[in-house]
């Protein structure tokens, strides 16, 4: 049965475009939705953008036919159409002022005329008080990427193979073409390949296409005093130390060392490697400034000084791998190493520098988008 949704401002504002996302449902537009949208069109962030966005997207529509009548949202899609509040619906009790009351009342009167109505906010609050007056409410979650951390893609899989397969991949100079799987691979997939044979028999090697011969993961030794604790660490070794894999993202619990062996492999790179070997010019490291917990307020100083707190664990690690701050600070005198605030990275362009964005998992995708399209000519991007 066809639906009648409701949207709520934040909805609009998460996602301009999101009035295309619900297949043949109908979607109804509370007139007072469409003031709060006007409210915040002079904003410069991206619930701005969305905002202007979404009033052009009514207006082509304006041009197909009358949104007090319905007009068709695109092809086998269902209609949009504007809903008007009338205080006879609203509950007794509730305050006539407040936007979210009046976005109730025109849901239930849809309900009284017939329409199988449906709320969609991301207010929690507001899907609550739906819920109340007996109206179905949902989240609205397109950012999602990961619907369960069971199923988040952590680059490795491990494969029961021939026998002899295993033995030509040991012998020196030999080149072994993986044959196909029924699971799926990606480029840049790890792979564990134990014998059919004998299970503790096995080898572990990168796999990129099935055009490609498999390639043996390198064990990189005493890197600033680390080396690899598990098969993982080394998996993020190897890819970090590969010049044609311009963008990597390392996840793992805390503690399971992703910035330490990052900034590891980034120092051994920009300080022991000139750029005709392959290396860096510097070592630039960013990390959002979102805080844990309450905010304690503004910072005074320079720049420099107002990030401080937030680069401290940053500082952390570098000072551990230098062995003492002194020889960090003149890195960073020098211009070797590079701490960079987030929030003014728009505009520059980031050439031949190995780039490590820290607590990655604290933007947005716009943020992450703005941050990738900084990364110029020869630059390594670590996301953690």
């Amino acid at each position: 049965m066809i639906k009648t949704l409701i949207l709520d401002t934040n909805v609009y504002l998460t996602e301009a475009q999101s009035l295309f996302s619900f297949g043949q449902d109908n979607i109804a537009i509370p007139t007072i939705v469409l003031d709060e949208i006007d409210k915040h069109k002079h904003r410069q962030d991206t619930a701005g953008l969305n905002a202007r966005t979404m009033n052009r997207v009514l207006d082509k529509m304006r041009s197909k036919g009358s949104l007090l009548t319905g007009v068709l949202i695109e092809e086998n899609k269902g209609q949009v159409f504007a809903a008007q509040y009338d205080p006879r619906y609203l509950p007794t009790g509730m305050d006539p002022e407040d936007s979210d009351n009046k976005i109730i009342a025109i849901a239930i009167r849809l309900k009284f005329e017939g329409h199988n109505v449906a709320m969609i906010s991301r207010d929690l609050n507001m899907r609550v008080k739906c819920d109340s007056f007996g109206i179905e409410a949902h989240d609205y979650q397109p950012q999602q990427a990961v619907k369960s951390i069971d199923k988040l893609y952590d680059g490795s899989s491990e494969l029961t193979v021939n026998d002899d397969l295993i033995n030509e991949f040991f012998k020196e100079n030999s080149e072994v073409y993986l044959p196909e799987q029924e699971v799926e691979l990606y480029p840049n997939h790890y792979l564990v390949l134990r014998s059919d044979k004998d299970s503790q028999k096995s080898a572990i090697c990168r796999f990129k296409d099935y055009e490609t011969p498999l390639k043996k993961v390198y064990s990189h030794k005493d890197i600033w005093g680390l080396s690899a604790n598990n098969k993982e660490q080394k998996y993020a070794m190897d890819l970090l130390f590969d010049k044609d894999v311009q963008i990597v993202s390392l996840t793992g619990q805390a503690g399971t060392g992703k910035t330490l062996i990052a900034a590891a492999c980034g120092l051994e790179q920009v300080l022991h490697n000139t750029k005709s070997q392959g290396g860096y010019d510097k070592l630039i490291i960013t990390r959002p400034v979102q805080p844990m917990g309450r905010d304690i307020g503004f910072l005074p100083g320079t720049i420099e000084e107002k990030m401080m707190p937030w680069i401290a664990p940053i500082r952390d690690n570098l000072e551990y791998l230098f062995g003492d701050k002194t020889a960090l600070d003149m890195q960073i005198e020098q211009g070797v190493i590079e701490i960079e605030a987030m929030t003014y990275i728009r505009g520059r362009s980031i050439s031949n520098a190995f780039m490590i964005v820290d607590e990655a998992q604290n933007l947005t995708a716009h943020e992450l988008k703005t941050i990738i399209t900084r990364v110029g000519h020869g630059t390594k991007l670590v996301l953690t």
